[in-house]
């Protein structure tokens, strides 16, 4: 009975999609308003719910957005991220993708291509990208806590090309220029002719879990082309952030 009190309540936060207050919940779920205080709390009390702002009011919390994240498929992450990658590749006209963040790996999940007949453009592939030369991984490993940046280290770094970062100096001043900027590129470091650029897309408090990015030959990807783009990828991975927490919450 405990239990199901407390989903009534999650139930209840998750449908109103929009912070709801307590004297709303208790209206709604009919409970006793001390059982109704007290079962808030302790939601509260375990990152299930969260009070976002000041008023009082609550919203699903970030450790439920976490839950449903981590069951969430590709499947799931893809349709709700593609209109807005297929805008944005018509948009730049250029390549732009979706990469995850699990089991210590970054994989490209999703592909979106433009749709100009006569432009040339590149596709990265899919399937797992290495974490100290690609602009996709590089965006969610700069973000990452400092034992994990070591792992990366210390499993070595092959030098796919000339312009690979392969010391532990050179990745340091790298992550900290793309925390600073707020995106990554990739400067021909793992295919010669090609360049790229990601933004981390970061989920509530969870952190930075997917990225998006762009793709192209060098001779478009320039340094100054990569960072007009790569201001454009910061707005698009907080729309892509949004996309995914609302998918999340209509599923909870």
């Amino acid at each position: 009975m405990h239990l199901d009190r407390l989903i009534t309540i999650l139930e209840v936060v998750a449908v109103a999609g929009r912070p709801v207050s307590a004297s709303e919940i208790q209206k709604i779920t009919g409970l006793p308003k001390p059982t109704c205080y007290r079962l808030i709390q302790t939601l509260e009390d375990h990152g299930l719910i969260a009070i976002p702002s000041g008023d009082g009011r609550v919203a699903i919390g970030d450790r439920l957005i976490r839950i449903a994240l981590l069951g969430k498929s590709d499947v799931d992450a893809r349709k709700a991220t593609a209109p807005l990658l297929k805008a944005a590749a018509i948009q730049f006209n250029e390549t732009v993708f979706l990469s995850r963040f699990r089991n210590n790996q970054v994989e490209i999940i999703h592909v979106e291509t433009p749709d100009d007949p006569q432009r040339a453009f590149v596709h990265p592939g899919l399937g797992v990208r290495p974490m100290h030369a690609c602009s996709c991984s590089k965006a969610i490993a700069a973000f990452a806590e400092r034992e994990f940046q070591d792992s990366i280290i210390s499993h070595g770094m092959k030098a796919y090309t000339e312009n690979t970062k392969t010391t532990e100096a050179e990745l340091r001043a790298e992550f900290d220029r793309i925390v600073a900027r707020g995106f990554a590129d990739c400067d021909q470091e793992i295919d010669i002719g090609i360049a790229s650029v990601a933004a981390p897309v970061s989920i509530g408090k969870i952190g930075a879990t997917f990225s998006v990015g762009a793709v192209g030959p060098i001779r478009r990807f320039g340094k100054a082309y990569r960072s007009e783009i790569g201001l454009k990828l910061i707005d698009l991975a907080g729309r892509v952030s949004g996309a995914i927490q609302l998918c999340n919450v209509a599923e909870v």
